[in-house]
């Protein structure tokens, strides 16, 4: 099999300072891409920021990255990113929104803050990133990006409304844009990762730990980002070395134009029945 690779394409990755962004980035690099590494600009004791480090690492293995120390919830951060990978490579092809926080606590306990802080990274920053490369996608006819859910967002999780709130909203955005976006040849398509990583390590037993290394999630991302990915709008789970789709579908359902409030009561074991189900291919489909 012919390796993919990304010599001369140009890579954004968020929150690359560790766990799954960190892995990202590392594979693009290690298959040929010059990566703009973004992470919060917070230094060590040894006075490097996140970004910085993985830039040390990349380049000491032979590949190319810049860092870019900004959070993605900074205003201008976004617009910060693609001006630094166009000034150090002079063109940007891949965009990997991965950038995370959490701020679990129960619904009825849940601040405005807490709200805040999350909406504000994953889907602020997001948006603001995958607009800011949108143009130079279009007016170059290419672009892939990858945005990042999560099984809270898609199936719901006890003390992650704002959490699982965000990651919803990456469905609906990533889904239009790849809509938007097939015109200009930009593809767009979302994970939702499982991975033991700072975030999530203190919730998943010790033992799972390597087997949920983020490392056997960067591959699905990596082929999402390459020329050779022929799909948009799809939403790829991937955890411990498994890769799957999820998908949004439409159950036959029940037809009755003149059904009353007992017709849906009646009926509804039929509208619940997934033995029969299609997958819409626009926004509004009207029965026949």
């Amino acid at each position: 099999m012919t390796e993919l690779r990304f010599d001369d394409r140009v890579a954004i990755v968020t929150g690359a300072g560790g766990g799954l962004g960190r892995a990202h980035a590392r594979l693009l690099a290690a298959r040929g891409a010059k990566v703009v590494v973004n992470d919060i600009d917070r230094a060590d004791d040894g006075g490097r920021t996140p970004a910085a480090a993985l830039v040390e690492e990349i380049e000491a293995a032979g590949g190319t990255a810049v860092a870019h120390n900004a959070s993605v919830a900074e205003p201008g951060a976004a617009a910060g990113a693609v001006t630094a990978a166009l000034h150090a490579f002079g063109r940007l092809d891949i965009v990997v929104n991965n950038a995370g926080v959490v701020r679990d606590r129960s619904f009825l306990k849940m601040n405005d803050q807490e709200l805040k802080d999350v909406l504000d990274v994953h889907f602020h920053g997001t948006f603001d990133l995958t607009q800011a490369a949108w143009g130079v996608f279009r007016d170059q006819g290419y672009g892939r990006v990858v945005m990042t859910t999560s099984v809270a967002g898609l199936f719901g999780n006890l003390g992650q409304a704002n959490y699982a709130s965000a990651k919803a909203a990456m469905v609906g955005l990533g889904r239009t844009l790849a809509v938007e976006g097939a015109r200009y040849g930009i593809k767009v398509n979302l994970v939702s990762p499982g991975a033991a990583t700072a975030m999530t390590a203190g919730m998943l037993p010790e033992d799972l730990h390597e087997e949920m290394s983020p490392d056997r999630v960067a591959p699905m991302v990596a082929y999402l980002c390459h020329d050779s990915c022929a799909v948009t709008g799809e939403i790829f789970h991937a955890v411990a070395g498994r890769f799957a789709r999820n998908f949004i579908a439409l159950t036959d359902g029940y037809t009755n134009p003149g059904a009353t409030v007992e017709d849906v009561a009646a009926n509804l074991g039929t509208i619940m029945d997934t033995t029969s189900w299609s997958i819409p291919s626009q926004a509004v489909e009207l029965p026949r």
